[in-house]
């Protein structure tokens, strides 16, 4: 009897997962495997938010596997020692394993190499499970990635992406010692947000087809009108791995309608700062592109930025729905990264931790890598663009109500929430609101000065 183990990592699913086919096209028995890792733990990235949404993840995984007579097999610990210990309980040839592209990614698979083939095993790493290209698979004449998005977006548009595989009807599963299903609270203390969705592959299905069926149209149209919450928010299921970014593509490429350019365009956004990161695995902590910034320290303005009390009120909202979801509307990201790398000039790994806490999509490509692009350290093109919030506010939520939505305490001036302004000190008094952290010309004209631009 052959046996192969399945090292579920970012890849939580049954459908279109090629890892697990894989593995069951070789073998007559598979071991789905999932170590609650030691080493991320360590490294601080298993967040409440993040570790409650893995929790469903995992429990929705194992009940998709016991529908087609398996099961979810559980080890904590070192993934290494724990992958190679039960590849030896089971007598298993091989482990197949998504390729990652952080440096933990690659270092995980280099480590986990060594140990197998110490003990005549193998480690079979596949490149097409995470992204819809995979990493590596286009590149300028000249370089190993494309460190601009548009000639990368101009390629990718046409790469010949996989078929969409099948999830498996029966995956058979040898005897082997299991953990129970870990609990939100066992993988990391403290309190989640009060609005955090659901995960795991059959909600994220689920809002695939709700999407699909008519949202989609609105899209090109909607996506970045703050108030309308026309965006997919597939973000934490494709971050774990809950959707397959191919089917997606797929099926969005399938739609007939409106909508399904723009979108798209996202999900190539997704893969080219993959592709950055998988050749500069250093950009996770390092500028990609440094402008030898001398970033300011407060320790004030940035727990203002954090609580959402700089007196800008789309700032503010944004920053609110942040601690209240675990999620942020895209162009509220853009918005709320500016002015603190741009209008405050703190440094962008602050913004970007302080996002990692709390999104349940807090991914280190897409974050990091979005974050440089805002503060112009990064691959944006125009690097020393400042994103204004009065004007982005007056563009984006013209009536007010997404920043009343979030900022109660406010709600009753509706449109006039971006002009507080133009109120006069008596009313302001009457605002339990504070008033601006810094006066938005100031701002500008030190980051120009820093920048060397005056």
């Amino acid at each position: 009897m052959r046996v192969s183990v399945v090292l579920f990592t970012a890849d939580l699913r049954v459908h279109d997962n090629p890892v697990l086919r894989a593995a069951l096209r070789e073998a007559d028995r598979v071991v789905p495997l999932f170590v609650v890792d030691s080493g991320i733990s360590r490294a601080g990235f298993v967040v409440p938010n993040r570790a409650a949404f893995l929790a469903d993840c995992l429990a929705d995984l194992d009940a998709s596997l016991r529908a087609r007579g398996g099961r979810l097999v559980v080890r904590s610990g070192d993934v290494v020692e724990e992958t190679c210990r039960v590849a030896a309980q089971t007598r298993a040839e091989a482990v197949h394993i998504a390729a990652g592209v952080s440096r933990y990614a690659t270092r995980r698979e280099d480590r986990l190499r060594t140990a197998l083939q110490a003990d005549r095993r193998r480690l079979q790493v596949h490149d097409a499970s995470l992204t819809a290209v995979p990493p590596g698979a286009l590149t300028p004449a000249d370089k190993d990635h494309f460190t601009v998005f548009t000639p990368y977006f101009r390629k990718w548009d046409r790469f010949s992406v996989r078929d969409v595989q099948a999830a498996p009807r029966t995956v058979p599963v040898p005897s082997v010692r299991s953990e129970g299903l870990p609990r939100a609270s066992s993988l990391a203390s403290g309190a989640t947000s009060p609005g955090l969705p659901t995960g795991g592959e059959s909600e994220g299905r689920r809002r695939l087809r709700a999407w699909l069926s008519g949202p989609l149209d609105r899209y090109d149209d909607q996506h970045d009108a703050l108030a309308a919450d026309a965006t997919s928010r597939f973000s934490p299921y494709l971050h774990f791995g809950c959707l397959s970014a191919v089917e997606v593509l797929h099926r969005a490429r399938g739609h007939e309608g409106p909508g399904p350019d723009g979108f798209v365009r996202q999900l190539a956004w997704r893969d080219f700062h993959h592709q950055v990161l998988a050749a500069r695995p250093d950009a996770a902590r390092h500028d990609l592109r440094t402008h030898h910034d001398r970033w300011r320290s407060n320790a004030r303005e940035t727990r203002a930025w954090q609580e959402g009390r700089t007196g800008y009120p789309l700032v503010d909202a944004a920053m609110r729905q942040l601690r209240e979801e675990g999620w942020m509307h895209n162009r509220a990201r853009l918005l709320v990264a500016s002015f603190l790398t741009k209008t405050l000039y703190i440094d962008w790994r602050v913004g970007a931790r302080h996002f990692l806490d709390l999104l349940v999509d807090g991914d280190i490509a897409n974050n990091q890598l979005n974050w440089q692009w805002v503060a112009g350290t990064g691959t944006d093109t125009r690097p020393n663009r400042v994103l204004n919030p009065q004007v982005q506010a007056r563009r984006f939520d013209p009536q007010g109500a997404y920043t009343c939505r979030w900022l109660p305490e406010l709600s009753h001036l509706a449109a006039e929430v971006h002009h507080l302004d133009r109120l006069s000190d008596a009313a302001r008094g009457d605002l339990d609101y504070p008033a601006p952290i810094v006066d938005l010309p100031d701002g500008a004209a030190r980051f120009r000065r820093a920048r060397g631009l005056d």
